[in-house]
């Protein structure tokens, strides 16, 4: 196979839709999206069936316990998918939305309009339900989308959007508008770097190797982030048991996930009594403890932290923790390890709430709420795309709003330029 012409062919035909898809109705792309949804459930068994293929290669290939996870689908996770094609056909259509008019002193009138982006490719590892998220903003906001999944969610990816593409057929969408890589060869992610001109976006989902591989080849525009390490500061004014329980969701709830906590800061006045409670709770959920010095002396059992391990992204229950003298070394520990993704703050102390909201700069900051509800879904935006840690054209979750630009637009009455 000439793998540069089958990515090339399908680009092509992506771009195509994303000139028929930019014309349709909300009505005929909200239809197309319920349809959708309707078909997920409705063949959810034959979904389950070859997601079954993907996680016994997935085991044969020694894949983490988190990382099956995310792989997996089951009747749960198909109805959470089916459910965020709804919430987006619910959504306001952004695509020709005037945001903003002005008049000039010589009676023109100038604004701007939001438009699709374009054709916009989908690079993801592991979680399946990708497949459907993309798919419904990207055609929600007019955009045609090449999706291009990992190997190991092979079976799952090409299922689910046989589904998709039927749907879309069948509603008179452009074939175009819903295309897949369906080969596993990484020569496909790099033809499709480098199409310039034909594809508008790429948006790279997955662990920080394979965002920086395609940053590095990309000659189109990337929207990335590299990794989740994320934090939660317990402040020396928090109710304690409103900051265990928030701590403990944002470790275990869902561990394998970009917004699960990675490092525990806690304030040096309440280490004392909050850390033997926390921390035997940790080690009861199966939580690998990896503490500072400080935190050694109180809780024994846990392992020291070394320096490299507050930069890591573990995606699994281990969790580091360190003791801090106050806010400031707080901060500054955020600052220097964060990856600018999710950092949460808890207290009850409102200034110094709103002095945390001002000084961490990452895309989500969160007083008295776990880091886990960074997310599109959470937000009210339905399913996001990802969530960007650039900080421009997107930042944080991207929905609708994000997945398109603006253009100028002007009214006028035969103004001419002197």
């Amino acid at each position: 196979m000439d793998i540069g012409k089958y990515v090339y062919d399908l680009a092509v035909e992506a771009k195509a839709g994303a000139r028929a898809l930019a014309k349709a109705p909300s009505s005929r792309k909200n239809l197309a999206l319920v349809k959708m949804a309707e078909a997920l459930k409705d063949r959810a068994s034959e979904l389950v069936s070859e997601n079954k293929k993907d996680i016994e290669y997935a085991a044969k290939k020694g894949l983490s316990k988190a990382l099956i996870d995310r792989l997996t689908l089951n009747e749960k996770r198909i109805d959470e998918m089916s459910q965020g094609l709804v919430e987006v056909a619910q959504l306001p259509d952004p695509v020709g939305e005037i945001t903003k008019m002005w008049q000039r002193p010589n009676g023109m009138s100038v604004g701007r309009m939001r438009v699709p982006i374009g054709v916009i490719g989908i690079i993801y590892e592991s979680r399946p339900n990708v497949t459907a998220d993309a798919t419904s903003l990207c055609l929600k906001a007019g955009n045609a989308v090449i999706l291009r999944g990992g190997s190991e969610a092979i079976n799952s990816n090409k299922a689910i959007v046989s589904i998709l593409r039927d749907v879309a057929r069948g509603q008179g969408l452009h074939p175009g508008a819903v295309t897949f890589i369906g080969i596993p060869d990484r020569e496909a992610i790099m033809e499709m770097l480098k199409l310039e001109g034909i594809v508008d976006l790429i948006i790279p989902r997955g662990g920080e190797g394979l965002i920086r591989t395609v940053t590095e080849n990309s000659r189109i525009p990337v929207l990335k982030h590299y990794k989740g390490v994320c934090h939660v500061f317990v402040d020396r004014d928090a109710d304690p048991a409103m900051a265990e329980e928030i701590c403990f969701n944002a470790k275990v709830q869902r561990p394998g996930t970009c917004n699960a906590m990675e490092t525990m800061l806690v304030d040096e006045p309440i280490s004392k009594s909050f850390l033997p409670k926390m921390l035997k709770r940790y080690e009861g959920a199966g939580v690998a403890v990896r503490g500072c010095p400080k935190a050694v002396a109180i809780y024994a059992n846990a392992a020291e932290v070394k320096e490299e391990d507050y930069y890591r992204e573990y995606l699994d229950l281990v969790l580091n923790v360190r003791i801090v003298a106050d806010m400031d070394e707080a901060i500054e520990h955020i600052a220097k390890y964060s990856s600018a993704h999710t950092d949460s703050i808890v207290t009850m102390n409102y200034e110094r709430a709103m002095r945390f909201l001002k000084e961490v700069d990452s895309s989500a900051v969160l007083v008295n709420a776990s880091t886990r509800l960074n997310d599109g879904y959470q937000f009210g935006l339905g399913a996001e795309i990802g969530i960007s840690t650039d900080k421009i054209h997107a930042r944080g979750p991207m929905g609708l709003e994000e997945l398109t630009c603006t253009k100028f637009i002007v009214f006028g009455s035969g103004q001419l330029r002197e």
